[in-house]
């Protein structure tokens, strides 16, 4: 249960910043997604309940801000989870690396699907996607340069926390 707290406060934290992100990068007309960090480290490091626990929770923190139905990233977020969590035993799972490919992975995954989702809703569905393919760049580029710092806050976290997963799995 401390894992997931701690996990869910570090999740809390990234919301806020990249709101804050996307605040200030909004008159350049550019929006950054960084859903692909909110699952990873969970899903690599964490038992299943715990780990779970933590993706379902950043995803209704991204759902509470975003214009889709409530539910969507939760289950987009779940989904992945349990994916990762499934193919974790493939890799080296406390690889940096294999970290920041994964959360490159779920990034593009997430960006591609809720853009459909909300394309499809627009009246002018054929001039989105240029502008969708650009912040898409930017968006993987931010989580390539992000995910490394915030993996390793979430490990510290969890150490501050004494709820290291090598404890707890």
């Amino acid at each position: 249960m401390r894992g997931t707290i701690t996990l869910f406060v570090s999740l809390l934290l990234l919301q806020a910043l990249l709101g804050q992100a996307n605040h200030e990068l909004a008159p350049l007309h550019i929006c950054v997604f960084a859903g692909g960090l909110f699952v990873p480290y969970a899903a690599l490091m964490m038992p299943l309940g715990q780990g779970m626990a933590a993706s379902i929770l950043g995803g209704m923190i991204c759902d509470a801000a975003a214009p889709v139905a409530f539910g969507t990233h939760t289950l987009l977020f779940a989904s992945a989870h349990g994916l990762l969590y499934h193919l974790r035993a493939r890799f080296p799972r406390d690889d940096p690396t294999v970290q920041l490919w994964a959360a490159l992975a779920a990034n593009l995954a997430f960006y591609l699907f809720l853009s459909y989702l909300t394309v499809g809703r627009s009246p002018a569905r054929g001039q989105a996607w240029p502008r969708l393919v650009a912040d898409l760049a930017w968006s993987e580029i931010a989580v390539a340069c992000v995910a490394p710092w915030f993996f390793a806050l979430q490990a510290r976290i969890l150490q501050v926390a004494k709820a290291e997963p090598w404890r707890t799995a």
